[in-house]
């Protein structure tokens, strides 16, 4: 019976809806997130990518971003079992896997690919300077 409840724990984790706000308050993340504060406060100061801003005041304000990022540090810990370090490990593997990503505008095409799309390029230009001279 503890194995059934487990796996309707992960289905909660992932029908979880983050309202369309800018800022969250720590006990609006906590209840969200199904967590005690307590949880966050202390994660903060072990994952880099959990860093809420604060107000004048003091209060935590989280963004989405950040709200997403304890969903995945909570799947992470809870549903595949990853240890704190394991899950920061995995965490900064990812973060080079989406920069690595992120330096490549469009996917590779091949040569003959590439060479029909600079004439097709030299094409437009010539027509742009054939009016503008014209």
């Amino acid at each position: 019976m503890s194995a059934r409840k487990k796996s309707t724990d992960k289905n909660k984790t992932d029908e979880i809806f983050i309202p369309d706000k800018l800022y969250f308050r720590i006990g609006e993340v906590a209840t969200l997130c199904r967590l005690p504060a307590y949880v966050l406060r202390f994660w903060e100061s072990e994952f880099a990518q959990l860093k809420p801003v604060k107000s004048s005041t003091g209060q935590r304000m989280y963004r989405r971003r950040d709200v997403e990022s304890v969903l995945h540090i909570k799947q992470l810990l809870y549903d595949q079992g990853f240890t704190i370090v394991g899950a920061r490990q995995q965490l900064r593997s990812e973060a080079k896997t989406d920069k690595g990503q992120a330096a490549i505008p469009f996917p590779a095409q091949s040569s003959a690919e590439m060479r029909r799309i600079r004439q097709g390029l030299r094409e437009i230009l010539n027509l742009l300077s054939t009016r503008r001279t014209g």
